[in-house]
């Protein structure tokens, strides 16, 4: 006797068909659903399974099911994941969201460092000028100053979104930095020592102009 289907595998089945009439434009972005017993009746599923698709759909960030509302439509697709688009994307594209994040923090790192945060980066600033380092070692360095910068302004989403973007961006450095090393690592620690001075006079326009114009010149070098 062949065994019953298991609800997990229809719910997930579901869930994919749904997902393809949102993304058909069938229900526009903030629209409510129909009643969960003409949904189920349309699919042909029991509502204990359509429950669960929409539950799945709702981890995604696709539905959002409200209480005595209904279920209503938040995206019209799976967001891809973050790791899989910076593996994907360009290392120029990767330093001009780092651009837009880092001169943000630094500007506000001007506005709300304390001074242990000053601290944290001057040591930081000293640490990545250590003579004779190895690219990886040095690069690790370099990440971590700019960390402790962004780590100032006090905003946990730039802090999240800046560690999403170390690991695409260390392997570049290192990549770069073995067949193309900086022409010049005094003009290079130049501009980290003006943004650290930014940054403890608590200015943040020049702070955002000093990240902005260091990450630019890193990008010209990937262009």
């Amino acid at each position: 006797m062949p065994s019953p289907v298991r609800r997990h595998p229809l719910a997930a089945q579901v869930a994919d068909v749904l997902l393809e009439r949102l993304r058909a434009g069938e229900w526009p972005l903030g629209h409510r659903l129909p009643g969960e017993t003409t949904l189920a009746a349309q699919l042909g599923v029991g509502r204990s399974t359509l429950r669960e698709a929409v539950r799945e759909l709702s981890g995604k960030g696709v539905l959002d099911s409200r209480q005595g509302s209904g279920v209503y439509v938040t995206a019209l697709d799976v967001p891809e994941d973050r790791e899989a688009v910076l593996r994907r994307a360009s290392i120029v594209s990767v330093i001009e969201a780092r651009i837009a994040i880092e001169a943000e923090g630094a500007g506000l790192a001007a506005v709300r460092r304390t001074p242990a945060d000053l601290r944290a980066i001057r040591r930081a600033l000293r640490e990545r000028r250590t003579e004779g380092q190895a690219v990886d070692a040095h690069v690790d360095a370099d990440m971590a100053f700019h960390r402790t910068v962004v780590a100032a302004a006090h905003n946990d989403v730039l802090t999240d979104l800046f560690d999403g973007f170390v690991p695409r961006v260390r392997t570049a450095m290192i990549d770069m930095l073995g067949l193309r090393p900086l022409a010049s690592e005094e003009a290079d620690h130049a501009l980290h020592e003006a943004l650290v001075q930014a940054v403890a006079d608590r200015d943040p326009r020049a702070a955002a102009e000093s990240s902005r114009s260091h990450l630019t010149s890193l990008k010209e070098a990937f262009a």
